[in-house]
């Protein structure tokens, strides 16, 4: 299990300490998980299917409860309140909203059970709607806005009543590709120009990277990984993180030398290459060696740490770059990212290049 603690140990915005939860009794779909989430910021909560990710934020909610442990919001803790009196915004994939409202009813709605005075109702759903850019839509009714145009409404409505916390619980998995991707952009904007705290849940690995300040990677009730997006998608710490956030080369091997800087891995067809030890004890170890495919070069400089002869198998053309499939090192589905700049018709399938790549960027991890 990883260290999940944040630097202000003692000042944590969200704290979950010790904290399981089971359904039946006997399976822990989360176990014993401590977690500091900081004033402001964005952490995205990632993971497959099944991994404890949505448990616990539904627990974070109120709408679950805690087999064991405790968690706390500014340091009270939260445990046996009721979700309506946590103060904290939810937004869902499903928006959620009230067919029989206008837009701006909905906004207001939470407002009124909270015996707001009907001009500050008034000014707060104006404020909000022009946030998300839905100012001249105060009157229409939800069913006749788009998908996107809805979810900014729930997540205005997230807002409206000016949270201590905001969840959100996959709320772009219902959009289109080029939809989701603008409302990404959308709420990063407004986390930053709010300064609002958000814990959000997402299986989309490009959507975590794009929106987050820290990343918590979920795998079987656990925090496999903890860290920034650029820490997670350059130093994953295990081989499950490396091959769920970004594409990677997995290449199975047993350490055959190990030293401070790197180490020998010796594969399966005979091939030594020199890694990056990450996750290794020691010589004789089997690893699974994890390597990017946009780090790899063709035709390297003299000097690169590992360099290979290998037989290009595929080339597809993706605009930015060309994916180059080759067998090397006793592998076919060996991937390189070529930018389309520096490919120039040079390379067909069929033809043997050599292929190349520095130790560092080749990290030695858990078999």
């Amino acid at each position: 299990m990883v260290s999940v603690s944040s630097a202000a140990d003692d000042q944590s915005f969200v704290r979950f300490h010790n904290v399981q939860k089971s359904y039946d009794g006997e399976t822990l779909v989360v176990k014993n998980l401590n977690l500091d989430i900081a004033r402001g910021e964005f952490l995205t909560m990632l993971g497959p299917s099944g991994s404890g990710k949505t448990t616990c934020l539904m627990m974070l909610a109120g709408f679950e409860n805690a087999t064991h442990g405790e968690i706390r919001l500014k340091g009270q803790r939260i445990d046996n309140v009721p979700p309506h009196k946590r103060d904290i915004g939810m937004v869902f994939q499903n928006y959620a909203l009230f067919p029989h409202m206008t837009v701006a009813e909905n906004l207001a709605f939470p407002l009124k059970v909270r015996s707001i005075a009907k001009a500050e109702i008034a000014e707060r759903v104006k404020k909000v709607l022009d946030m998300v850019k839905l100012g001249h839509l105060g009157n229409r009714m939800p069913a006749q806005l788009s998908g996107g145009q809805q979810q900014r409404v729930a997540v205005a409505r997230a807002l409206v009543f000016e949270p201590t916390l905001v969840l959100m619980d996959e709320p772009l998995g219902a959009l289109d590709k080029n939809l989701r991707e603008q409302m990404q952009y959308e709420i990063k904007h407004i986390h930053e120009g709010l300064g609002v705290t958000i814990v959000y849940v997402t299986h989309d690995q490009s959507e975590a990277l794009t929106m987050s300040n820290r990343i918590a990677v979920f795998e079987d009730g656990v925090i496999q990984q903890l860290a920034s997006p650029a820490d997670l998608y350059e130093r994953p710490q295990n081989a499950f993180v490396a091959s769920f956030i970004g594409e990677n080369n997995r290449l199975p091997g047993k350490v055959e030398s190990l030293n401070g800087k790197d180490c020998g891995v010796r594969l399966a067809d005979g091939s030594l290459i020199r890694a990056l030890p990450v996750n290794v004890s020691g010589q004789g170890d089997a690893t699974t060696l994890s390597l990017r495919p946009e780090r790899v070069r063709i035709n390297p400089d003299s000097g690169t740490d590992n360099t290979f002869e290998a037989k290009v198998e595929e080339l597809i053309y993706l605009g930015d770059h060309i994916r180059t499939r080759v067998n090397v090192c006793g592998n076919d589905e060996f991937i390189i990212k070529v930018p389309n700049s520096e490919q120039n018709g040079q390379l067909a399938a069929g033809e043997t290049v050599r292929v190349g790549w520095s130790a560092q960027d080749c990290r030695a991890l858990d078999a």
